[in-house]
């Protein structure tokens, strides 16, 4: 039996590929094989290339003494897992009906950006050498970037109102955004921002809408570096119109608050989980009705670890009507969900204490932090003489107000009635933040490295299609309690090294299966690969 076989020099970083024939060893009763050079493998293209010795005139071998290389061996066992998973969320028959010709493409860079952590898009001719994939042959680089830069607004906007269809009308959405910083002075929207990771380089944001329920996201939005989240919700309820999406149900979190916001909700007849500042007077008035009253034993869930109680308010609604130059004013059922938690209250306190200190530090030596100055005045009355120089005195009553509410926190809901419901659905929005995880760290975003538009909107799609095969793969190993057994990438890594091997006329012939590989595909719900 001969096959291709692949072997890269850690020295060099040439890939070699050599023509390998096995055959049974009777005397030793065991599987023995021959290499023989063929050539090196072009980066670029992907083809293999003869080396200077095998391409020596004297040593040319003639048509009748070629040998004919009859089986091609991959790696099999990941891309089979990540074709089932295209099936079952979708992803591939909704890619196959948007971009009919390029399918195959996408999906293949995608498996690539799944399986190879972290490593550059100029490492796939290598990669689709070894592996059995979509597209079956290598792309070139310059192709790649062909193929992010063919990819139109329309194209994806379709995709996204597919995958939206496969959605359960009932499941609540997350919303939220990230940043994402960029070395490009090309890209039009990258702009100094509030970068939530601290970051000093400018940056793009992006907006992802998430499933809580399935795991899965199905939207997401490119947006200006310096684009403020409250901002976000108007261009996202238009996005939701133009996709025909109804039924919307969002979770968001307080960054994305405004009154201008929760009246768009209304109108859009959207409904929504939002959380809330507690410093809004109409919060804080609910909190002080029930200040003393939500830590009855009554009020405690045991399965939270915290006391919750809901009230039903009625919010200011109003909407400005250009068609008849005025506003239509109204009351809108709200339910306002209060929390309490002892043990975050006493974790308040001890911050903003250490803060105190802080600030009184800074006013005692001299050194003031133009950043606190607000709140220098606001906790303390600051005098200075020649005599007794600098003297502090304490605002008391503005201390005891800050630490009032300490503890509680709010949500508000146009939908949810129960507080438990309601906590249960927010806390699940940080499943939109682990994403954004995802996005970042595996699929190597945390540095945009395109300095077109074009690529950048292209190459992005593809990440997102990558992290629709990632947080399914991540929701499958928490449901199944894998994550105590193995890291994301070791069970990738269980499934890659199964081979199969193509031989031409006959079917394609699997590799040894252990023990292991077929009880992990058990746990996706996977049949283990046969030969066909």
């Amino acid at each position: 039996m001969a096959a291709i076989v692949y072997q890269t020099d850690k020295r060099s970083g040439i890939t070699y590929a050599y023509e390998s024939v096995s055959r049974w060893d009777k005397e030793k009763q065991q599987s023995r094989a021959k290499r023989t050079l063929i050539g090196r493998v072009d980066k670029e293209t992907g083809k293999i290339v003869p080396t200077r010795g095998t391409n020596k005139k004297k040593n040319k071998p003639t048509e009748s003494s070629k040998v004919p290389i009859v089986s091609a061996r991959y790696f099999y066992g990941a891309t089979y897992l990540l074709d089932h998973i295209g099936e079952k969320t979708g992803v591939a028959a909704d890619l196959q009906a948007c971009f009919p010709n390029s399918f195959r493409k996408i999906l293949s860079l995608a498996y690539f950006m799944v399986l190879e952590d972290s490593s550059p898009i100029s490492r796939f001719a290598k990669w689709g050498q070894l592996h059995k994939h979509p597209f079956g042959d290598a792309i070139p680089s310059q192709r790649i970037s062909d193929l992010f830069a063919a990819i139109t607004e329309e194209e994806k906007l379709q995709f996204f109102r597919l995958q939206a269809k496969r959605r359960m009308e009932n499941e609540y959405w997350a919303y939220d955004t990230t940043s994402i910083s960029s070395y490009s002075k090309c890209l039009k929207q990258v702009k100094h921002g509030n970068n939530k990771e601290h970051d000093r380089l400018p940056q793009i944001n992006l907006a992802l809408v998430f499933g809580e329920e399935s795991n899965l996201p199905f939207y997401y939005r490119k947006l200006a570096g310096n684009i403020l989240d409250v901002k976000t919700v108007t261009t996202l309820l238009a996005d939701i119109d133009f996709l025909g999406l109804k039924k919307v149900n969002l979770v968001m979190d307080r960054g994305f608050y405004s009154q201008a916001n929760i009246n768009g909700l209304y109108q859009n007849h959207l409904k929504f989980l939002i959380a809330v500042k507690r410093s809004l007077l109409f919060v804080k008035n609910q909190i002080d009705k029930v200040r003393d009253s939500i830590r009855d034993w009554t009020n405690y869930s045991k399965r939270h670890e915290l006391f919750m109680t809901s009230v039903t308010i009625a919010w200011d609604y109003s909407q400005k009507r250009p068609y008849k130059g005025d506003i239509l004013r109204g009351k809108r059922r709200m339910y306002l969900h209060i929390y309490y938690n002892p043990e975050q209250a006493l974790e308040d306190e001890k911050k903003f204490t250490e803060h105190l200190l802080q600030i009184q530090d800074e006013l005692e030596s001299g050194e003031r932090n133009p950043q606190h100055e607000k709140q220098y005045e606001k906790y303390f009355s600051i005098t200075s003489t020649p005599v007794r120089g600098l003297k502090l005195k304490v605002k008391q009553q503005a201390i005891d107000e800050a630490k009032r509410n300490y503890g509680f926190f709010t949500l508000a809901s146009n939908k949810i009635k129960d507080a438990g419901e309601a906590l249960d659905n927010y806390r699940n929005k940080d499943l939109a933040e682990k994403a954004f995880g995802n996005l970042k760290d595996r699929l190597s975003l945390r540095r945009l490295e395109v300095s077109s538009e074009l690529s950048l909107d292209g190459k992005l799609f593809v990440e997102f299609i990558a992290l629709i095969y990632l947080s399914f793969i991540k929701k499958t190993m928490q449901d199944k309690e894998l994550f105590g057994k193995y890291t994301m990438q070791e069970v990738l890594d269980q499934f890659d090294v199964i081979e199969c091997f193509e031989h031409p006329g006959r079917k394609l012939h699997i590799g040894e299966i252990t023990k292991k590989q077929e009880k992990l595909y058990q746990k996706f719900e996977i049949p283990p690969p046969s030969s066909l």
